[in-house]
C-alpha cells in the first residue's frame, strides 16, 4: 500500500479555489483607476459622460462583488490592505468631488429658476395675486 502525507495546514490567509489572490488586486486596481479618471475629469472636462462612468463603476462592483463572495473577509482585508486603504482615499476625494460638483449644479439651477422667476415677474398680475383662482 502507498501511504501519502497530508497536506501541511498553512496560516496564511486563504483565498477561494478558483478565484486567484490577482484576481481580486486587478479588480481593485481597476477599480482605483475608474475612481481617479471619474475625479480628474468631473474636476476638468465639462463634457464628461457621468451615466457612463457610473455603469463603469457598477460593472466593477459587480466583479468585486463576485470575486469577494464567499471568502473570509479578514483574509481578503489581510491580502489586500494597501490597496483597499489607497482606494479608501480615493473614495473620499472622490466624493468630496462630487458633492462639490452636486453642490455647483444646485446654485446654477437656483439662479436659472431665480431668473425665470424674475422674467414671468414683469410687473402684470401674476398668480399669487389671484388666489382663489388655485381653488377652481
Amino acid at each position: 500500500m502507498t501511504s501519502f502525507a497530508a497536506p501541511a495546514l498553512s496560516s496564511a490567509p486563504r483565498i477561494r479555489a478558483g478565484s486567484a489572490p490577482a484576481d481580486l488586486g486587478t479588480i481593485l486596481a481597476r477599480i482605483e483607476e475608474a475612481i481617479e479618471t471619474e475625479t480628474a475629469a468631473i474636476r476638468t472636462d465639462r463634457n464628461f459622460d457621468i451615466a457612463a462612468s457610473n455603469a463603469r463603476k457598477s460593472r466593477h462592483l459587480y466583479d468585486l462583488t463576485r470575486a469577494i463572495r464567499g471568502q473570509d473577509d479578514a483574509a481578503l482585508v489581510a491580502s489586500f490592505r494597501p490597496e483597499i486603504e489607497r482606494l479608501r482615499d480615493k473614495l473620499a476625494v472622490n466624493q468630496g468631488v462630487i458633492v462639490a460638483h452636486l453642490e455647483a449644479v444646485t446654485e446654477v439651477a437656483t439662479l436659472v429658476k431665480t431668473a425665470l422667476q424674475d422674467a414671468e415677474a414683469d410687473g402684470t398680475y401674476s398668480q399669487a395675486e389671484f388666489p382663489e383662482a388655485k381653488r377652481r
